[in-house]
């Protein structure tokens, strides 16, 4: 059974299907470039998406010839004139990303799934398309995919948390060399760089394959191991000890890990119920 989410500017829409959640940009005429709406439709979705506790990953790709093309060129004329370029959402003041500006949570909201998110990569992902991107966990990018921090060419910053998100895939020589310049990388030079996950002819298709991958594991674990890894950046590494040995004794026994256990021995797929409600 496939369940369809929309939004309120009708840029993205999504369907979950068995705990898969396939989000698409969708304004494939403009190469999905992000406009008012789409800024809206990011943050919306990507909450809706958060709350769901059936959720087993999330694939996040474009529709039509790219993924994202950057910003729409009329929002160059709305932000020279000070305006906002996003549609405002409501959020709780306790959200992690209450304070931040419209086009940092439309990019890092995805950082804050709980579930994996893989983005799949083809044609253009420039500008604020490649900041999207950077806020998966995992990227499959097409080998003939173009990628650039393209915003210096505007005479702006990058300002969806690439500055953050970037150094921590390539390293700060290879951030400030993309940042500064501009340049234009292929899928296949990214992938030599760590920009790219893996490099695939097809990446929708493999993230979709990737993903039913990552459905058929304890859900609890795989929770779990995302939340250690993601705190792994910014807790010492004693903490980070500590709250994995207390993962391991929070999963260890519990009904999922059993049956993980069960079908691995009965060379069967594993019948998982949902998330456990602390994992």
């Amino acid at each position: 059974m496939t369940e369809t989410l929309t939004t309120s500017g009708g840029t993205v829409r999504a369907e979950v299907t068995n705990g898969i959640a396939d989000v698409r940009l969708n304004r494939p005429a403009k190469l999905n470039a992000l406009n008012h709406d789409m800024f809206g439709d990011l943050l919306e979705i990507g909450l809706a998406v958060r709350r769901r506790t059936d959720l087993r990953a999330v694939v996040l790709s474009g529709e039509g010839r790219g993924f994202c093309a950057g910003l729409d060129y009329e929002l160059f004329t709305v932000a020279a004139a000070g305006k906002p370029i996003g549609r405002p959402e409501p959020l709780d003041p306790d959200d992690q990303l209450a304070e931040l500006g419209q086009g940092q949570r439309a990019a890092l909201v995805w950082t804050t799934v709980p579930v994996p998110v893989i983005a799949a990569v083809h044609g253009p992902a420039f500008g604020s398309g490649l900041q999207l991107m950077l806020a998966a966990d995992i990227r499959l990018v097409a080998p003939d995919a173009t990628l650039s921090v393209a915003e210096v060419r505007w005479g702006l910053v990058p300002d969806m948390a690439g500055t953050q998100l970037l150094p921590r895939l390539v390293g700060m020589d290879v951030a400030k060399e993309l940042t500064l310049t501009g340049r234009v990388v292929t899928g296949e030079e990214a992938g030599q760089f760590r920009l790219a996950t893996r490099v695939v002819e097809d990446p929708r298709a493999s993230a979709l394959e990737l993903a039913r991958d990552i459905a058929g594991r304890n859900p609890d674990a795989v929770r779990a191991a995302k939340a250690l890894l993601d705190d792994a950046w910014h807790v010492s590494i004693g903490d980070g000890l500590a709250a994995e040995r207390a993962a391991l004794t929070r999963i260890m026994g519990s009904p999922n890990q059993r049956e993980a256990v069960r079908a691995r021995l009965q060379k069967r797929a594993p019948v998982f119920s949902g998330p456990s409600p602390d994992p």
